[in-house]
């Protein structure tokens, strides 16, 4: 198991759809910034000192599921708890558990890449084998 990281976010009124519920769509956008915060409290540099050090551009995602339990509303305080609890050869899973309190609200799991650029056309990516030394500062 890796390290878990807590990312909190505010839920503001524009996050909200006309009913006063987070719009769905915005915890994905939570998601993805609590991944890359999630690297940068392990130490991961950022994606453009890896492209240079290690040709990684990032993390991309490749599969996602996802079960909202509970609503949230502007003024709550959610946790994003993130955690990566399956390593695998050229990708891993990354968990993502949705807290208000002791309130589960949502839980997802996505399976992400490290990515580089392709040798033959650089605007296209492949997955790359998991850094050694990612892996190291994130367990």
């Amino acid at each position: 198991m890796s390290k878990e990281i807590i990312h909190t976010i505010r839920v503001e009124f524009g996050d909200c759809d006309p009913a006063r519920i987070v719009w769905f769509p915005n915890f994905f956008r939570w998601i993805d910034a609590a991944s890359r915060y999630f690297f940068v409290q392990c130490g991961v540099p950022s994606w453009q000192e890896t492209e240079k050090t290690m040709g990684v551009i990032g993390t991309p995602l490749v599969d996602t599921h996802s079960r909202f339990l509970r609503t949230a509303t502007y003024g709550d305080t959610l946790d994003i708890q993130v955690t990566i609890p399956e390593w695998r050869e050229k990708s891993f899973v990354q968990r993502y558990r949705i807290m208000r309190g002791d309130e589960l609200i949502m839980e997802c799991d996505e399976v992400r890449i490290f990515a580089g650029r392709r040798a033959d056309n650089p605007e296209a990516i492949r997955a790359l084998p998991i850094p050694a030394g990612i892996r190291a500062l994130c367990e």
